[in-house]
């Protein structure tokens, strides 16, 4: 175990710890403005300052709204499509394992790119197709840019899910599944009543990562800005982070930024875990 846990003090505690020491200074310009900025103490001012800034409590709002849709979407998706696949009716299983899967393959920027080539007027396939059909649908608009990004991260994301679900299902006792088409339980039926309550921890440990992932988004709504004129440059969590970092130089401020929004991680974490084991128990 050694290995592990030097691994693990060098990649999560250490940067966790600099971080900490980061938040806890910034830098003050002196003489007027002409004598260079120095570093000074400011305790807990850079942690003041982010949960003062308005585009900073703006960002949870849109991650807490990008969560209500896409977290459905992508768990309730993948368990059906998982479902689907372990059917007794279904054929080519291992065919559609990997069809679905191919997206995760994906890079999460290369798969961004793409899709905002399709969401781009003048140069997708798919919004002539709908504007041929009479159809008007601004995917970059400031009222659908959310949908636009909850679509990217779904696309990439339901397959990996959906193999998670699918080896689990491979788990349960098929004399169960036969006791109960003998006693007359349908697909459907049988889906509901036994392979997603036995499968129930496994759902649970997907929500957790699910939601552990979603605060961090960054990658997506990263590429979207660049054509969504009414989407600002800190939309998510990361995003006023990596700015407050890379171009406002402000380090103390991102440090910061970055230890409240694990914090947020960690409670969500804990909420995620307590009503799945309740779940479970029931």
């Amino acid at each position: 175990m050694v290995p592990f846990f030097v691994l693990f003090a060098a990649a999560t505690v250490a940067p966790v710890a600099y971080a900490g020491c980061m938040s806890l200074y910034e830098k003050r310009a002196s003489g007027l403005g002409f004598g260079g900025a120095e570093r000074a103490f400011a305790g807990i001012g850079n942690y003041t300052k982010a949960l003062t800034d308005p585009a900073f409590l703006h960002s949870f709002g849109n991650i807490a709204v990008y969560c209500a849709i896409y977290i459905p979407v992508m768990i309730g998706g993948a368990l059906a499509l998982a479902l689907c696949v372990d059917s007794a009716l279904a054929r080519a299983k291992r065919f559609f394992q990997i069809a679905y899967f191919l997206p995760h393959a994906v890079p999460a920027i290369i798969a961004s790119l793409i899709w905002l080539y399709l969401y781009t007027p003048g140069l997708s396939p798919v919004t002539d197709a709908l504007q041929g059909l009479g159809l008007h649908w601004d995917f970059l608009g400031s009222d659908e840019t959310l949908l636009s990004i909850v679509n990217i991260s779904a696309w990439q994301w339901i397959g990996y899910n959906m193999i998670i679900f699918y080896a689990a299902l491979q788990a349960v006792p098929r004399e169960t599944l036969e006791a109960a088409r003998v006693d007359g339980a349908g697909e459907l039926r049988t889906a509901l009543r036994i392979k997603i309550p036995m499968i129930s921890s496994t759902v649970v440990l997907t929500l957790l990562f699910t939601c552990v992932g979603a605060v961090q988004l960054f990658d997506s709504p990263k590429i979207v800005q660049l054509r969504a004129d009414g989407m600002s440059e800190e939309w998510s969590p990361t995003m006023f982070i990596y700015n407050a970092a890379f171009k406002g130089y402000d380090y103390g401020l991102a440090a910061a930024a970055s230890l409240l929004l694990a914090l947020v991680a960690g409670a969500l974490s804990f909420v995620v875990t307590k009503l799945g084991n309740r779940w479970r128990q029931s």
